[in-house]
């Protein structure tokens, strides 16, 4: 029963590994705009916002530029001296940070309670795999 268990636990793990070169490494976030916006008297610091605040940010931002479109506004319209488009990039960015940062932690969680739940047998096997690896180097 403990090698069937302890294979499942290792295919799983296999998943995750396979699951974290899909989400890649996180790229950095280099915002565009100074990250501080103000909108409707209100002074929001994209940097510390949450997703739900960003999200709706964000809705709030293309409303306008597709407004402008529809209105023809050919000039791009600024906001706390940068354009609607670097605003929208930048929450973009910032989502997307977000987004990553959740799932690497999702997949750390998981692999530590999978590694938790390998017999010892397989544990004193993959140590001694690994330090076998690291000598025939």
């Amino acid at each position: 029963m403990k090698q069937s268990n302890d294979q499942r636990v290792l295919d799983l793990k296999k998943q995750i590994t396979k699951k974290r070169s899909v989400i890649g490494k996180e790229r950095r976030f280099a915002p565009i705009t100074n990250c501080l916006i103000e909108i409707n008297g209100a002074r929001k610091n994209i940097q510390i916002l949450e997703r739900d605040e960003l999200a709706l940010l964000l809705v709030q931002l293309n409303s306008w530029l597709m407004s402008a479109k529809n209105l023809n506004i050919d000039n791009e319209i600024v906001v706390c001296g940068y354009g609607i488009s670097g605003w929208i990039s930048d929450i973009r960015a910032k989502l997307e940070s977000i987004k990553f940062r959740e799932e690497s932690v999702a997949l750390k969680t998981l692999e530590t309670k999978l590694d938790k739940l390998l017999s010892n047998e397989k544990k004193t096997e993959l140590e001694i795999d690994e330090i076998a690896a690291l000598l025939n180097q």
